[in-house]
């Protein structure tokens, strides 16, 4: 078995299911040392143990800057160093909101969490993260797609796109990388209760993509992992995006 991540100290938001359960799966399995994050304790405990070889969880919400402090305060105190982080939280809105329906609370809630809980899940990562470190950032194909009714979302990852850019050119000193794994459709909780809400929707995305189906969580945990192994350690700045062809055909 691969143990690319012998002794890494990894911390990814939002482990407790879909692509971040997946990824903190595929880390562990391969040697880090892995702390996830999650708002709800029952869910966080089950992560937990399907994660196994020694898991830790800290409960939190990526989009409360003291919930962040907690969770980097337990790596500091555990390890003094941080060599992966995996920004993976984040949230999409079941409903349309088309312009001119959209409400203050909608934008504050998904900004809230999508744009400025990534920011300083990164920003309070970075006294800890080891020279050469890797930052993995959860985009979306959203990010470079008009999916009507969806502005915000499109536009949050959009966001997470350009601080990869940015941020790639302000830790270029410390080496750390920093690089967006943009999956499209994928078969999660959240995926499969959009789908149930819109009868013949799944066929249609289906329809979009040249693979012809919803991509697999384990397929973007490999693609998460090989961002942040040293398997790409001149890939810099990039998005890898993980959709079955569907932006690119």
């Amino acid at each position: 078995m691969a143990t690319r991540f012998e002794n890494k100290v990894v911390a990814i938001t939002g482990g407790t299911e879909g692509i971040g359960l997946a990824t903190a799966k595929g880390f562990a399995a391969e040697g880090a040392r892995v702390y996830v994050t999650g708002r709800r304790e029952d869910r966080l405990d089950a992560a937990l143990q399907e994660i196994g070889n020694g898991a830790i969880g800290v409960q939190g919400d990526a989009a409360n800057l003291a919930d962040l402090d907690r969770l980097y305060g337990r790596i500091r105190q555990d390890h003094g160093k941080l060599d992966v982080v995996f920004a993976n939280a984040g949230m999409a809105r079941s409903e349309s909101r088309p312009l001119g329906t959209i409400e203050e609370d909608d934008f504050d809630e998904l900004f809230s969490l999508n744009v400025r809980g990534l920011l300083f899940t990164v920003q309070k990562a970075l006294p800890l993260l080891s020279q050469g470190g890797a930052i993995v950032l959860n985009g979306s194909v959203a990010g470079s797609k008009g999916f009507p009714g969806q502005s915000l979302y499109n536009a949050s990852k959009a966001a997470v796109r350009s601080f990869a850019r940015s941020w790639t050119a302000d830790l270029a000193e410390r080496g750390i990388r920093v690089n967006v794994v943009a999956p499209g459709g994928t078969d999660t909780r959240l995926m499969r209760d959009y789908l149930e809400t819109r009868p013949g929707i799944e066929d249609a995305l289906k329809q979009m993509v040249p693979l012809g189906r919803l991509g697999q969580t384990d397929e973007i945990a490999r693609a998460v992992l090989f961002l942040a192994s040293a398997e790409s350690s001149y890939i810099a700045g990039a998005e890898l995006t993980v959709d079955g062809g569907m932006v690119a055909i």
